[in-house]
Parts: structure tokens; C-alpha cells; sequence
């Protein structure tokens, strides 16, 4: 019987290598990541299974740079408004989430929303965020269009309060029409947006969820500090992009979601805290940083 000889030591090391390339847009790997991969192979010490660290560490900070300078392209002003309707179709689903057992057929609508737009599809996006919002401003106002909907309607684990308890029907009139009006304006293009990664998936349930517990039960307006990492997270990542690229497109979704998001500050004016004044705060100074990133210097090189 003839023994079976040892996998090659090269195995592991170019099956890690190319787990660390997919960083990189599929474009780029179909383009150079053979040749990229060779490259690495070449220099590898003899008999390593395993990337050094900062050679690791590289790959993945050169594939995160390559997906920001692939995504900064194309019309800025168009690109930048489909983030915000994307960001806004998000956080209208995650406000009917906890309430989807309730309110199925709604909350399906408010997701094949979000799918819509996420695939640049803002045409068939239109009618979809349209019933919906007529359907969640009327819930915010007592009324029983479509269908009859028991009210108050309460949640289920995710949430803590009936649905729009901390709001009215004109801040949530206004949610819908910001993501109207971004509808409105995108589909009169001839160019369709470019479809969205599925992560902004991932972001739902944590924003939609009500805890982890931050602000006292009695408080009119609560704030939720899962929802709050997820926008701290969104706007840095949105203002380390701006800074890679040089690029307002990111500036520009952060300060429409800014706006529309500080509708409830507004009508809560006589109810914030401190906590809710620092929420703000943060979300400013993050949609501040975003637009004076793309002005950083660049490096010049001596001869």
C-alpha cells in the first residue's frame, strides 16, 4: 500500500493568503490576485503555514482601503443621497421590527424596502415606502387605514414602549418623506445607484433593539445604547472613509441622516437631558468630522 505523501507546506499558507484577499473588491482579485498571491508565496520564508501579523495586517488594511477608493467613484452628490435613503429605509424597519408579530404584512413591506433600495431599485422602492408610510403615519395618529390594527400596539422582546409612544405623526411623517424625496430624486436619473452591501442587514436587529438600559424608565423620550453604537459606529466608519478617499459623499448621507434624525430632538426640546444633548453631540461631531476629512493634506514625498 503506498503511503499517502503530506500535503504541500504551501497549502495552508496560500489557502490563508486568500482568505486575507478577499479584503479586496472582487474586481481587484480577479485583476491582480493571482499575481498578487504569487508575490506572496515567492517571499514567504520556506515552511510557513501562517501570514506574519503585519504582513496580515497589511493585506486587510490595503483591502479596506482598495473597497473605500472603489466605492468613492461615480456622481458624489447621487452616491452620497442613496447612503442616507439606505441609512433611512434602515432605521424605518428597524422602528417596526420589534412590532413585526403585530404588524407582519408592514414590516414585510418595510424590509422589501430596504432590499429595493439596497439593490438600486428605486423605482419599485417608491410605492413600497409610500403604503408603508401612510400605514405608520396613521398609526402615529390613531387612524385604521388599510387595515384594522389594535392599538396601542406593543412589541416584542426587542422593544420596551408601543410603537411610537416617544413620537407623533410629523416627526414620523417626516422619516418617510426624507426617504421619499432621496426616492424621488434618485429614480429621475437616467444612472441607476449601485446596489449596497448586505451588511447593512446586520444592523437591524441592534438598532431596533431598546436596551441595554441607559436612561431612567419614566423619561419621555428614551434613548436606546444599542442604537447608539450602531450610529456612532455607521458615522465613524463613514468619516474614516471620507478621510481615505477625500471624498464629501460620505459628509453628505451623514448630515441628511443628522437632519432628519434630530426631528425628534425637536419635538422633545423640553425633555432632553444631559445624556440626550451628548447623544446629539456625538452625532454631530461625527457628521463635522466626515466633512472636514476629505480637506486632510496630502503627503509629499522628497526627492
Amino acid at each position: 500500500m503506498t503511503a499517502v505523501e503530506p500535503a504541500h507546506p504551501w497549502t495552508a499558507l496560500e489557502r490563508r493568503y486568500r482568505r486575507l484577499l478577499l479584503a479586496y473588491p472582487r474586481q481587484y482579485r480577479a485583476t491582480h490576485g493571482d499575481e498578487l498571491l504569487d508575490v506572496l508565496l515567492e517571499s514567504a520564508e520556506p515552511g510557513r503555514t501562517v501570514p506574519v501579523l503585519k504582513e496580515a495586517w497589511g493585506l486587510l488594511a490595503g483591502g479596506v482601503r482598495s473597497r473605500i477608493a472603489h466605492q468613492a467613484s461615480g456622481s458624489a452628490w447621487a452616491d452620497g443621497l442613496h447612503l442616507a435613503v439606505t441609512a433611512m429605509a434602515a432605521a424605518n424597519l428597524a422602528a417596526l421590527l420589534p412590532y413585526a408579530g403585530a404588524l407582519p404584512l408592514w414590516t414585510l413591506l418595510s424590509t422589501l424596502t430596504l432590499l429595493a433600495v439596497l439593490r438600486g431599485w428605486m423605482v419599485a422602492a417608491l410605492p413600497l415606502t409610500l403604503v408603508t408610510a401612510v400605514k405608520a403615519v396613521a398609526l402615529a395618529s390613531g387612524e385604521q387605514p388599510f387595515d384594522v390594527t389594535l392599538l396601542p400596539v406593543y412589541p416584542s422582546w426587542l422593544g420596551g414602549r408601543a410603537l411610537f409612544a416617544d413620537s407623533s405623526p410629523f416627526t414620523v411623517a417626516a422619516e418617510y418623506a426624507a426617504v421619499l424625496i432621496g426616492l424621488l430624486v434618485l429614480a429621475s436619473r437616467r444612472q441607476a445607484p449601485r446596489a449596497r452591501s448586505w451588511w447593512w442587514a446586520v444592523a437591524i436587529v441592534p438598532a431596533a433593539w431598546a436596551g441595554p438600559e441607559w436612561m431612567a424608565e419614566e423619561t419621555a423620550f428614551p434613548l436606546s445604547l444599542s442604537r447608539i453604537a450602531v450610529e456612532a459606529a455607521a458615522l465613524g466608519l463613514a468619516t474614516a472613509s471620507a478621510y481615505l478617499a477625500r471624498d464629501h459623499r460620505w459628509a453628505l448621507a451623514s448630515g441628511v441622516y443628522l437632519l432628519v434624525t434630530s426631528s425628534g430632538f425637536v419635538m422633545h426640546a423640553e425633555e432632553l437631558t444631559r445624556q440626550h444633548l451628548a447623544y446629539w453631540g456625538v452625532l454631530l461631531l461625527l457628521t463635522l468630522a466626515s466633512a472636514v476629512a476629505p480637506f486632510r493634506p496630502r503627503r509629499h514625498c522628497l526627492d
